[in-house]
């Protein structure tokens, strides 16, 4: 320890430890002087003597002497404690100390990491005495001395320790010292030989030969300034080679010789023209970049995968890669906005100052489909370029992962970021067309286009999406475009139809149309597009499963370049719908006398021309379903509008409605023409759905009479005018029947049309899917369509209060005396009038059987109202007599029942004889007593009050007290009219 300038004591005697670890490093010194030495040099081994001697030294400082630890020379009384006390205390310490045992590795863990810090500067003495307090104590002093000898003895035991563990690998350092020493002087030799050699050589060397050396020099230096020369050369001839790779579009070696041109020129610019010749460099550089920027922006409408190759080669020895897709897509989005520009301003006076919207407004309209068409075929060849341009650089990667196993980071970077710049862009591209195509519809004027113009249109929009779906993008704003125009078209079609649909109903003959007898409606021309998602959803059980979309392909860049490929040019070129012949009529060569089929398709199918069927033409019964031209005709508007909602399903609710209104006006003009002669008023002829439904129908759809001009066009846009019956359809004829051909062909055409529309049913709730608005649809089916068949009984009706002479029956049983007292064995005479009149009608209705199909339903009607008008009639007469006897209530129902038989025997079909009943019963009440009798008309509300007071008067003629309480009871009461 260093001196502090106190007082050091000596005194302390060494520990038995000390002393051994002396005597060893004494004998590690002797060791290495004597006997490891003793073969080598002496300079040699003095310096290994003096080197260990060195090592034995600072071990024998450290181990060998005893610890001189310093004594603290101050006055006993300044320390404030008696010397006696003291040394009592530093007895005391000791002891302790020396009884205690604390591992040697506890203790190195004790001491202060700054005794290992190697700082020249550091004094350990003061350090402790820095750590002492102001006021010394005499037994801290020594406690901390204690602790300070303790580390001391272990540190040097520890490093005693590590000399003696590394001892083997200092023998082996020696050794390569002395080797190294043997090499040097080896080296040294050599050195001061060829110094000598060199001397020798010198001395040898003559003029002659420096001369020789001087001109090789010479030599070398010239050639050297003709391959710089011809460098020159080569570089001032640089443009024209450069030129003829740009001319054959050799873009990677134009690049690669202009690079090479400036690596040139920068080597060799101590040169003036080369100087001059760098700038030159440059200019045609960024000109070579330039064209390289032109020739690709060609690749955005006519793609060349050589041409691109090239190209995309070039941008790599530049070291533009990802420059080169952000310029591409910059050139493709400006691609897309200019071929749009261009392409309608062809088809415009070609004023390049108007906008692009302005342009689009100025379209002619005869020309906005060829328009439309030319825009989206301009429009997706950029799109197929681009989806080129990713598979191009798609294969590319594969080709070099294949090809190489290098990781390249940056490359991989590169390609990476090209990749992702792609993919997303293509999203952006589809947006960009969509924005074009969009805007041109949005301004287009398509509302007065023809129709199949307009479903044109709506194929090409319809395409264009299911291409961009192929590839992920939804046309959500395109949509929205086409939906206001299909509405607005709509919207201004409908009220034509509406109104070419009155005038069909005012000059339809309603005659029928000789078509098979499996005709449906998809088998006409209107519904080709319609007939495999009709016939698939017959199928299919679920509503869901049924109906799929047409197209379902995975989403896939490739997949686009495949439909273009299978499209050829253009995916928008193609018809929506190629034309097929419509085999829809009745093949019978005896049908008709003198007409083909072609002049029967003309004189039954086609829409403008209103003629219809002589019936001397009829030879054999029709057998197929009962249609007329205006069930063809709506038939047809409805296969154009359905064609509208399958390409376009958000119009689906729009074009619905639609085909509802003509069905219901069809409907409404049915009851119109056919019951306005209906001679009997009777609730009993229409159910109360058929009332509000006819109810609704006028008020909804029927434009009034009192309404003017003005009002009729402001607010009943979809209204149309009441129609009036043809003048060629005669309903007044007895031999006729009053035009029951007629009304029987209206009302099975509007329930065969109505079996159609039940047909269409899935795919309708198809279209509407999920939508809000369906509840209309479920109601038209529910309220509407079931009452087609309701119909029958008024319109039939007419016709059979007709065929009978309701007041001469009437008449006849006024005349039979009801007073007989005995039960009469003949039926009386108007029974057989009634007979004879249904005879006549028999006969009518076989004759009419002749000539059109009369179904087991139509019979029924028919038989059924003439049962119900023969019930009312008898109830009616039976109700005129003032009084009856028991005999005349028999022939009532002798009367009655000879009817029934008689009339079951010619209807066939109908036993029992409907109504049969309401006579029966009626006639029965005659025989119940006053009070029986008053409960039976409580019960039997079904008759009149005319028939209850006549009923009383007979029954009741003995006991007027009783008979007056009966009828001022049934006056009170409101009763409907049969």
């Amino acid at each position: 320890m260093r001196d502090t300038g106190y007082t050091v004591s000596t005194d302390a005697p060494a520990s038995d430890t000390e002393r051994d670890e002396a005597h060893i490093a004494r004998q590690i010194s002797h060791s290495l002087r004597v006997g490891k030495f003793n073969g080598g040099t002496p300079t040699n081994r003095d310096v290994a003597y003096k080197k260990v001697d060195q090592s034995t030294t600072s071990v024998s400082k450290c181990y060998l002497n005893t610890t001189k630890v310093p004594f603290m020379g101050l006055n006993p009384d300044f320390l404030g404690t008696p010397l006696q006390k003291y040394e009592d205390l530093q007895s005391e310490t000791g002891q302790s100390t020396e009884s205690e045992h604390v591992p040697d590795q506890e203790i190195l863990e004790s001491i202060e990491n700054i005794y290992f810090r190697k700082d020249e500067d550091f004094d350990p003495s003061r350090h402790e005495l820095e750590k002492q307090p102001r006021i010394f104590q005499s037994k801290e002093i020594e406690k901390r001395y204690k602790k300070l000898k303790q580390q001391h003895q272990v540190v040097s035991k520890k490093l005693l320790q590590l000399i003696l563990q590394k001892q083997n690998a200092c023998e082996e350092e020696f050794d390569n010292i002395l080797v190294i020493q043997d090499q040097l002087q080896n080296m040294l030799a050599i050195c001061r030989m060829g110094r000598q050699d060199l001397k020798i050589a010198k001395e040898q060397f003559t003029k002659a030969i420096l001369g020789i050396l001087a001109n090789y020099k010479k030599r070398q230096v010239i050639e050297k300034l003709l391959k710089n020369v011809d460098t020159i050369k080569g570089l001032q001839r640089m443009g024209d080679q450069l030129k003829e790779l740009l001319s054959k579009k050799n873009y990677p070696d134009a690049i690669s010789l202009l690079l090479k041109c400036r690596r040139d020129a920068q080597t060799y610019k101590h040169f003036k023209c080369i100087a001059a010749l760098n700038g030159k460099l440059q200019d045609i550089l960024e000109q070579t970049e330039r064209t390289l920027d032109d020739t690709l922006s060609k690749m955005c409408t006519d793609f060349d995968n050589t041409v691109y190759t090239s190209i995309q080669e070039a941008y790599m020895l530049l070291g533009k890669t990802q420059t080169a897709v952000d310029q591409m897509n910059l050139h493709f989005t400006a691609a897309i906005h200019n071929t749009a520009s261009a392409v309608i301003r062809s088809y415009t006076e070609k004023d390049t100052q108007r906008h692009y919207i302005q342009l689009c407004q100025s379209v002619p309209k005869d020309r906005c489909v060829a328009c439309l068409i030319e825009l989206c075929t301009s429009l997706w060849n950029i799109l197929i370029s681009y989806c080129r341009v990713i598979c191009w650089h798609n294969k590319h990667e594969n080709n070099k992962k294949s090809n190489s196993d290098e990781k390249d980071f940056e490359k991989m970077f590169s390609n990476q970021y090209v990749k992702h710049k792609l993919e997303n862009s293509i999203m952006r591209m589809w947006s960009e067309v969509e924005a074009q195509i969009s805007m041109y519809l949005s301004n287009a004027d398509l509302v007065y286009i023809k129709f199949e113009q307009f479903v044109h249109v709506l194929g090409i929009v319809n395409r264009l999406m299911e291409l961009g779906e192929l590839s992920g993008y939804k046309f959500g704003r395109l949509q929205e475009s086409m939906k206001k125009q299909s509405l607005l078209y709509l919207s201004h079609y409908n009220i034509s139809r509406l109104d070419e649909l009155r005038i069909f109903l005012e000059y339809d003959g309603w005659e029928l149309c000789p078509v098979k007898p499996d005709f449906v409606a998809t088998e006409l021309q209107e519904f080709k597009s319609l007939k495999p998602i009709l016939n698939k959803s017959k199928v299919c059980n679920g509503l869901e499963t049924s109906i799929t979309s047409e197209i379902e392909a995975p989403v896939g860049i490739e997949l686009l370049l495949q439909q273009y490929l299978e499209y050829g040019t253009s995916p928008f070129t193609v018809g929506l719908d190629d034309t097929m012949e419509e085999d829809i009529l009745a093949h019978n060569e005896d049908f008709s006398d003198d007409s083909d089929d072609d002049e029967l398709k003309r004189e039954y199918v086609d829409e403008s021309e209103h003629t219809k069927v002589n019936k001397k033409k009829y030879k054999h019964k029709h057998s197929g379903p009962m249609v007329t031209n205006t069930t063809l005709t709506i038939l047809r508007v409805c296969g154009k509008y359905l064609q509208m909602s399958r390409l376009l399903r958000s119009i689906a609710v729009a074009v619905i409605q639609s085909m509802i209104q003509f069905f219901e006006i069809y409907f409404y003009t049915v009851h119109l023409f056919f019951t306005a002669d209906l001679q009997i008023n009777s609730e009993s002829m229409y159910s109360p759905r058929l009332k509000l439904l006819l109810n609704r129908i006028k008020d909804n759809l029927i434009i009034s009479e009192n309404d003017t001009d003005d009002n009729a066009n402001s607010n009943c846009n979809n209204k149309v005018r009441q129609p009036h019956l043809s003048s060629s359809v005669t309903l007044t004829q007895p031999e006729n029947l009053y035009g029951l051909t007629e009304r029987i062909v209206a009302v099975e055409s509007l329930i065969f049309l109505g079996q159609q529309y039940e047909n269409l049913k899935p795919y309708l709730e198809h279209l509407l899917g999920s939508s809000p608005q369906r509840g209309f649809l479920h109601h038209f089916y529910a309220h509407t369509i079931v009452c087609t068949t309701d119909l029958r009984k008024p319109v039939y009706m007419a016709v059979v209060s007709q065929a009978f002479d309701i007041a001469n029956i009437l008449n006849l049983m006024n005349k039979v005396n009801w007073e007989v007292t005995d039960v009469m064995s003949q039926h009386s005479n108007y029974i057989d009038t009634l007979l004879e009149e249904i005879n006549v009608l028999n006969k009518k209705l076989n004759n009419i059987a002749n000539f059109i199909p009369l179904s087991d339903e139509v019979h029924a009607s028919i038989w059924e109202n003439v049962a119900h008008l023969i019930t009312h009639t008898l109830v009616e007469g039976f109700s005129c007599a003032k009084k009856c006897t028991n005999g005349g209530r028999a022939l009532m129902q002798l009367d009655f029942t000879q009817l029934k038989s008689k009339f079951e025997e010619l209807s066939s079909t109908l036993k029992p004889m409907p109504h049969k009943n309401y006579v029966e019963s009626y006639i029965k009440a005659y025989y119940y007593p006053e009070n029986s009798l008053e409960e039976w008309i409580k019960e039997h509300k079904e008759y009149s009050v005319k028939h209850l007071i006549g009923l009383i008067s007979s029954a009741c003629q003995n006991n007027k007290k009783t008979r007056q309480r009966l009828i001022a009871s049934v006056d009170n009461e409101q009763r409907p009219c049969r």
